[in-house]
């Protein structure tokens, strides 16, 4: 066997060590410290200062997330300059504007500006339930869920009608919540990462800075004067008052 030959032989095993041991630490979210560039790969210090300042630039906080990222242009702008459409494709001069389009809809402050639910229970728009037959029924459910969330935030109010008004039950059960009480863990981290009612919001339907759109019933004043009791503050001064009297 050749020197190159034994050499190689010793270095794959490590090269596959590195490779899997790379690999776990991925799955299990760790990090990874790639190899050090061999002296040829290694670049100036001295050489590239742009290059070497955009590597060193910290990338935005929750840049992975869309729904925190600011939009890409202006709420209904026209299909040429809203990020979505090809500008160069002379179709897309053709479509009309939304903010034509939307112009009779009833008002909203966030998304696009409009209230679809809105829109639809005044019959200001009639979409399908299903594309093979127009002259098909909605199947609505009457049912109001309410969940409570800590601190002083108004408790969220969840209506099934409106949700069931444009979806079909097996949109959300039992993939992303299971219908039973007590089965869902729900967090507005979960949701800004796309999950839970994230999956539609932010995206296809109004984002989740309208805030008091979901949480709508706001704590009663005997919840409220119990959370006053119980918060650090609040007895950290009972006792101080009742160390100096």
């Amino acid at each position: 066997m050749t020197m190159r030959n034994r050499i190689e032989t010793q270095i794959t095993p490590l090269r596959r060590a590195i490779i899997l041991g790379s690999g776990l630490a991925m799955l299990l979210g760790l990090a990874v410290i790639a190899p050090l560039p061999s002296s040829a790969q290694q670049a100036d210090p001295n050489a590239g200062g742009a290059a070497a300042t955009d590597r060193k630039k910290p990338s935005a906080a929750n840049s992975f997330n869309r729904l925190l990222k600011k939009p890409a242009s202006a709420a209904n702008a026209p299909p040429a300059e809203d990020g979505i459409h090809d500008p160069d494709n002379p179709g897309t001069h053709t479509l009309q504007w939304p903010s034509e389009a939307f112009n009779d809809l009833p008002k909203a402050v966030q998304g696009n500006r409009v209230d679809w639910v809105k829109a639809l229970n005044e019959g200001l728009i009639a979409p399908w339930y299903d594309l093979e037959d127009p002259e098909a029924e909605v199947f609505t459910f009457d049912l109001v869920i309410v969940r409570e969330v800590k601190g002083s935030m108004p408790d969220v109010v969840y209506p099934h009608e409106p949700h069931t008004q444009w979806l079909d039950c097996s949109n959300c059960h039992d993939e992303i919540f299971v219908p039973e009480k007590g089965a869902n863990q729900i967090s507005m981290a979960a949701i800004l990462l796309g999950q839970k009612c994230g999956v539609c919001h932010g995206k296809v339907a109004f984002p989740v800075s309208d805030c008091r759109r979901c949480h709508s019933k706001p704590k009663t004043p005997e919840q409220l004067e119990a959370l006053a009791a119980k918060s650090a503050w609040r007895n950290a001064g009972e006792k101080g008052d009742g160390n100096t009297n």
